[in-house]
């Protein structure tokens, strides 16, 4: 709610957090764009009205007013995902991967399932100690038809994703494939699920840190780049 003495810009301001958690930081000299990426990614198909959504329709064009935006120095990108869809998620690293400007990523909480190519497509990543890291195969929901075709379309699916994330990560193809078939961690599922460091040892994430590490690398690369 509005309060009195609010100017329009600030309303404006305080609206475009609250809708789509995106903000400009610009009180340190550098014009830097922060995107939140939180809840569940939505893509084709709308979820419910309880469940905190990152819409790619919202972001997809937010990113292309970034790259045109002369103004804009550098993003910064805070990420707290379960995952969600993940053709819509892909789409979002690749096009934030292909940005001219630089851009940093903080895991802030879980960066699970679609999370984690979003996580590793900026040019720099931070993972907060007690954050987490899951991978695992591709999971569908709905009817599934068990044919030959079936698997090798989740098979194509799973290979768009180690290629991305081996591509633009420290960790090699196997290695990660390896994660996420991993047998031994979950009870009733495949996959691994990595804490803070455990995240930078494997290559996925290039440092542990905060806020402050995350901005400080973000000024200097914008520094660097200037």
């Amino acid at each position: 709610m509005a309060r009195n003495g609010d100017t329009k810009a600030e309303r404006d301001k305080e609206e475009r957090i609250r809708e789509t958690g995106q903000l400009e930081l610009e009180g340190t000299g550098s014009h830097i764009h922060l995107l939140s990426i939180i809840g569940e990614i939505e893509g084709h198909e709308n979820l419910s009205g309880s469940t905190k959504t990152t819409k790619y329709e919202h972001i997809l064009p937010k990113l292309a007013e970034i790259e045109d935006n002369k103004d804009i120095e550098g993003v910064l990108v805070l990420i707290n995902t379960v995952g969600g869809d993940v053709s819509c998620g892909l789409a979002l690293a690749e096009m934030i991967a292909s940005l001219s400007k630089p851009t940093v990523s903080l895991v802030i909480g879980d960066s699970h399932s679609i999370g984690v190519p979003l996580a590793v497509a900026t040019d720099y990543s931070f993972i907060v100690p007690t954050g987490t890291m899951m991978v695992h195969p591709v999971r569908m929901t709905g009817l599934v038809i068990g044919a030959v075709q079936t698997y090798d379309y989740f098979e194509m699916i799973q290979d768009r994703i180690l290629s991305f994330v081996s591509g633009h990560a420290n960790i090699s193809y196997e290695r990660l494939k390896g994660l996420m078939l991993n047998t031994e961690m979950m009870t009733k599922d495949l996959g691994t699920v990595l804490v803070g460091e455990d995240a930078v040892k494997e290559g996925l994430i290039n440092e542990a840190g905060g806020i402050r590490e995350a901005l400080g690398k973000l000024k200097s690369m914008i520094e660097t780049q200037g």
